[in-house]
């Protein structure tokens, strides 16, 4: 990590607390802009959690989440692999000095460039899910190992991505066959059950029907050794039903379908779950305004709208296109009475677009100019798909980790 970039705290000390100590030392600067704070601790349980939970499986981290240096440093010393999608990503990777082998280039549709990159740097593993995907890599990288990836029953998930990605499985057969005439190695099978998936069960039919598959990609002579099964562990801490329900089917489904005492490599691409709870945004209202509504009843009530200084095309883009709009719940540092009234208010983003609205109402006191408003569970997709819209920069990342935390972490690399 680079020097200066992370704050060791001890033990104890609350991310709050600790944004409470850095607001009132920005006030004494003047410096009023917006910024996240990071818990580098919460990612390192993260992982442990992961391992207890799923012995079997390793994980390979998807940098599409949030690509994070600090972050994916203390993945990388971890031991994590690395799920990428682009060349870009791949180089971020690489550049860190992970090994090609610790990297799935988990995109069903590459870009031939990419993949000439890809294969030049030595990444082998990739995805696919048609025909034409296979002849690119004929032609761009011969040497590369396949991972077949399959559709599943995502309906019960936010991101249905099977929608656009994954092979029916009464096409995979065929598949499989073209990939043997055109001399690509298949060596395995990958889905994913979509982000935000309410349904643990999911993942038991998507083991199923990789099975299946891995039995007939044998048959056909190809050399099945690596079951993806993909994303889709919850991150948030409210999220239900919690990673320990979703993990306790995959281990079950996995000793049924592909059990230990076959020689196959079990990996998987969880995103949010390692990064959604360790990022908290502070973001200070840079401007108020009253207004006064008139209802059915001919009563007029009062609400108020504050304008944040990060917004819709900052780190609240995902939030809007995901419409998890339910799942934000502004905390105010500062101290109000439990009694205070609370009014109808609207929050906005700075951009000069009506479409930058963050919330159309929540229930707030009455603030103030230059108050700030905290919003947990930022770390997902919230940095990563911020624009600079009107000039507006995406807020900068401060991370904190116990001392506690850091001596066991070195003694654990070590």
């Amino acid at each position: 990590m680079k020097d200066g970039s992370v704050t060791l705290v001890e033990e104890g000390v609350s991310v709050l607390q600790f944004m409470k100590k850095r607001i009132k030392s920005l006030s004494v600067n003047g410096d009023d802009d917006a910024f996240y704070l990071t818990d580098l601790n919460d990612v390192i349980q993260k992982h442990w959690r992961f391992l207890q939970q799923l012995p079997r499986v390793r994980p390979f981290y998807a940098v599409k989440c949030n690509s994070s240096i600090e972050v994916l440093q203390v993945l990388a010393a971890l031991g994590t692999g690395f799920d990428c999608a682009s060349k870009t990503e791949i180089k971020m990777i690489l550049g860190m000095g992970v090994p090609a082998t610790d990297i799935v280039y988990a995109n069903p549709c590459k870009q031939p460039s990419h993949i000439r990159y890809a294969a030049k740097h030595g990444v082998n593993r990739m995805t696919f899910d048609c025909e034409s995907e296979l002849e690119k890599i004929s032609e761009n990288h011969p040497d590369t190992e396949m991972i077949l990836r399959i559709c599943t029953d995502d309906k019960g998930s936010i991101a249905c991505l099977s929608k656009k990605f994954g092979a029916p499985l009464e096409i995979c057969e065929h598949l499989l066959k073209i990939a043997k005439s055109l001399n690509v190695l298949v060596t395995g099978v990958s889905f994913h059950i979509g982000s935000g998936s309410s349904n643990p069960q999911t993942f038991h039919q998507a083991i199923a029907d990789a099975r299946r598959l891995f039995d007939i990609g044998n048959k056909l002579g190809h050399q099945m050794r690596v079951l993806d099964i993909g994303g889709g562990f919850p991150g948030h801490p409210d999220f239900r039903p919690r990673f320990e329900e979703f993990a306790a089917v995959i281990a079950e489904s996995l000793d049924q379908y592909f059990p230990s005492t076959e020689d196959v490599e079990i990996i998987a691409e969880p995103g949010r779950y390692y990064v959604c709870s360790a990022f908290t945004l502070a973001a200070n209202i840079i401007t108020k305004k009253e207004e006064y509504v008139k209802e059915a009843d001919g009563k007029v009530r009062r609400q108020l709208a504050y304008y944040l200084n990060d917004g819709l095309y900052g780190s609240f883009l995902n939030t809007f296109i995901r419409k998890e709009d339910k799942s934000l719940k502004p905390t105010l540092l500062k101290d109000i009475l439990p009694s205070a009234e609370r009014f109808p208010s609207k929050l906005w983003g700075p951009c000069c677009t009506e479409k930058d609205m963050i919330l159309e109402e929540v229930a707030l006191p009455e603030l103030e100019v230059g108050d700030w408003i905290i919003f947990q569970n930022m770390g997902a997709y919230h940095q990563t798909m911020a624009t600079t819209f009107n000039g507006f920069l995406p807020p900068p990342v401060h991370y904190i980790l116990s001392k506690d935390q850091w001596m066991i972490f070195e003694n654990q690399l070590h």
